[in-house]
């Protein structure tokens, strides 16, 4: 499914000019028709998936308990 630059900035939740921005650097492939750009909505469902699963890989990391460091002696 295709969108535009409205419907797009919409979606991703930023302001339309950072998503021509992004256009013009090529972050995201767009199709111009002649008036307007056309976005495919699939790239960024393969991206929000892939950050969702970085996201809770570093939770698992963050949330994970510290090793006791066999350096540590006991002096009591």
């Amino acid at each position: 499914m295709y969108l535009t630059i409205q419907e797009t900035a919409e979606y991703l939740s930023l302001p339309e000019p950072v998503i021509e921005k992004l256009i013009l650097q090529r972050r995201i492939r767009a199709v111009h028709d002649g008036e307007q750009y056309l976005i495919n909505r699939d790239q960024f469902d393969i991206y929000l998936q892939q950050l969702e699963k970085y996201r809770q890989l570093v939770e698992e990391w963050l949330n994970e308990p510290l090793p006791e460091d066999p350096d540590i002696k006991d002096e009591d």
